[in-house]
């Protein structure tokens, strides 16, 4: 008798064992996937330590990695946009900037750029486009102040590309 109900304590046991050892696994398994995962500020800032280093096409994916997870993030498509015109590719760059612009017609760090591009690929058309869209865009009463902006802005064509960084 003492035999039998220590089988059946054993054999209780061991399922119970199981049944532990199978939440576990599953525990681990949820936990090491919950640390895998990167938020699109992650892929950003990461963005931002490869183009800070020069590492131009990894940055561009790691900014492709933000924009995935987060479409509607303009500084992402701004510094892709950057990395790019770093690789002298003005005319994928012109697409990021125009992504922003579609999400924020005022942004004006986008406008700019978008200028610059236009610029670089001798689209000067276009580009005079663009500056009196950033003049709009930061509320230029009417004052004789557009060909200061276009100054400004000439200038801005001088200076190196900055990522933004959160």
């Amino acid at each position: 008798m003492v035999e039998a109900e220590n089988h059946i304590i054993s054999k209780n046991f061991r399922g119970f064992m199981r049944l532990i050892y199978a939440v576990f696994i599953l525990l681990m398994a949820l936990m090491t996937s919950a640390e895998c995962q990167q938020t699109a500020e992650n892929w950003h800032n990461k963005g931002v330590d490869l183009y800070t280093q020069g590492i131009y096409d990894e940055a561009i994916n790691a900014y492709d990695e933000a924009i995935r997870l987060k479409p509607n993030d303009t500084a992402a498509w701004i510094n892709k946009g950057n990395a790019l015109c770093m690789q002298d590719k003005y005319d994928e760059a012109v697409k990021c900037y125009d992504e922003v612009i579609g999400l924020d017609p005022s942004n004006t760090a986008a406008l700019s750029n978008k200028v610059n591009a236009l610029n670089a690929l001798r689209r000067t058309t276009e580009a005079d486009a663009s500056i009196e869209a950033y003049d709009e865009a930061i509320l230029i009463p009417a004052l004789p102040l557009p060909g200061a902006i276009k100054a400004l802005l000439s200038m801005a064509r001088e200076s190196t590309m900055r990522p933004l960084r959160f």
